[in-house]
């Protein structure tokens, strides 16, 4: 999927704020249930020992070529990309013939849809090397000429370790229209709501999800620095980082905070 050029993703972002009133109730204590293995098929993409994207629909762009996720990224149906609020989502895969496949499970996170799989059934597209570390030693080639498997999953933590939440600030972005990408988010790793507070204010502003893990806010002036409270989409879990992007921000950088959620999901 191609990344939406910035005017697109500016003037939807002007939709979305015409038709979401800025004030915003964060719900807690949501129940997440990840101790089940479902059922689902997978397939791959890519090369046979590539990572499978090269930006993909969640705009984490070239992120997908450095570790952690390098070659363990994954494309889902809607089921649960859930309109890119899945972007981030850990999951455990394991293949269930013992003739070709290893017990172990391989872990993938969420960096993209696959608008060609399944509608009906949850579907995995993963990279190849991703696919290829579900057979047992030297069966990774036959398994990947299968091309569609049974497979059953379930949701894990992320984790990311050495890493806090950051957010890179997105190109186009001015005083008046900002948006941001959020990246390395431990735990449930998907995002529900997103609020931030400019300098010197008490009210926590809305911003609003436009595609992927991007997010943004229009307004004017905005004046940095900004603190950023996140909400996580399956537990409603919150965080805040403080004054996290600084008052002289840039388009295209990115900025680190000190926080992550727990690994635990």
């Amino acid at each position: 999927m191609q990344l939406p050029p910035v005017i697109t993703v500016a003037t939807l972002c002007i939709v979305l704020q015409l038709l979401v009133s800025s004030s915003a109730s964060v719900t807690t204590n949501r129940h997440v249930s990840n101790a089940h293995w479902l059922p689902a098929v997978a397939t791959w993409y890519g090369s046979a020992n590539g990572d499978g994207s090269d930006g993909g629909a969640c705009g984490y762009g070239s992120l997908v070529d450095v570790k952690p996720f390098h070659a363990r990224v994954g494309a889902v149906n809607p089921i649960l990309f859930k309109n890119g609020e899945g972007c981030g989502a850990c999951y455990k895969v394991r293949c269930l013939d013992r003739s070709i496949c290893s017990r172990r499970a391989v872990t993938v996170i969420i960096t993209d849809e696959c608008p060609g799989c399944s509608k009906t059934n949850t579907h995995f597209d993963l990279s190849g090397s991703a696919f290829g570390r579900l057979a047992i030693s030297g069966e990774s080639g036959p398994l990947r000429n299968r091309g569609l498997i049974p497979v059953i999953y379930r949701r894990t933590a992320c984790k990311y370790r050495g890493k806090n939440i950051a957010f890179h600030v997105n190109e186009g972005s001015t005083d008046f229209w900002l948006s941001l990408l959020v990246e390395f988010e431990d735990g449930e790793g998907d995002i529900g709501s997103m609020h931030i507070r400019q300098a010197g204010a008490r009210e926590w502003l809305e911003m609003k999800h436009v595609w992927g893990a991007n997010w943004c806010i229009i307004g004017g002036p905005l004046k940095g620095p900004f603190s950023i409270k996140l909400t996580t989409l399956s537990a409603g879990r919150t965080l805040s980082a403080t004054d996290v992007v600084p008052r002289n921000w840039a388009p295209k950088a990115t900025y680190s905070s000190r926080l992550n959620f727990s690994p635990v999901l």
